[in-house]
């Protein structure tokens, strides 16, 4: 008797469902680490009366068209605090799996927070501003420093967290030499004259080391 074979079964995607959901979290922080330099520069270069010898990063928030400094900050923290949650779900067991979430989530957070608050009006920017520095910073001034410094340590501290995390000296390299670079702009005390730029140039270093990670994980 002539036996009839059965139909072949269909091969199902072998990308289910929530390995999809993590790999779009993890690609947050790429779109993080891009968007923060590149819309802050872009600004940077074509607003009037902005200065980056003079002026920080975060100062573009203030003005006519500050809403976009403000929103950059928001949407940069939401995408990190939406990558740390990735990072989370791929990077157990280890230190840098239980650590690196929260540091990176702290940053997120962090962001947000100095979208909200933001510095005060000086060195003639916005146009009209003092010319110097306000004897007496405001609260949303103050908590808008405290929010940076914890900004950059936060990355800063995640970067040597990660330093180890993948089998490459080249990764284990970039990693603890852009800490460490960024530690050193924007740490110890330079003088004031090149502080806007110091920090311009950290935010820079922290926002590839984002970025850089982001691609690490999703490649492994």
């Amino acid at each position: 008797m002539t036996t009839i074979p059965e139909p072949a079964t269909p091969r199902l995607e072998t990308t289910s469902a929530p390995a999809r959901g993590v790999e779009l979290l993890l690609s947050c922080g790429a779109v993080a680490g891009l968007l923060f330099p590149v819309v802050s520069f872009a600004q940077a270069f074509t607003r009037s009366g902005f200065d980056l010898r003079r002026h920080a990063l975060s100062a573009l928030a203030l003005g006519d068209l500050g809403w976009l400094q403000t929103a950059n900050f928001a949407l940069t923290g939401l995408l990190s605090c939406a990558f740390a949650i990735g990072v989370r779900r791929v990077a157990r067991p280890g230190v840098a799996g239980a650590v690196g979430p929260i540091l990176i989530g702290v940053y997120g957070v962090a962001m947000v927070g100095g979208g909200i608050f933001t510095p005060d009006p000086a060195l003639g920017w916005p146009v009209g501003a003092p010319a110097g520095l306000p004897e007496h910073p405001s609260t949303g001034s103050t908590l808008h420093a405290i929010l940076g410094a914890t900004a950059f340590l936060s990355l800063i501290v995640a970067g040597l967290v990660f330093a180890r995390r993948f089998a490459s000296r080249g990764w284990t390299a970039y990693s603890v030499i852009s800490s460490l670079a960024t530690f050193v702009l924007v740490v110890p005390p330079w003088g004031d004259d090149s502080v806007s730029l110091r920090f311009a140039a950290g935010a820079v270093l922290i926002s590839a080391s984002l970025a850089a990670l982001s691609l690490r994980l999703r490649n492994h």
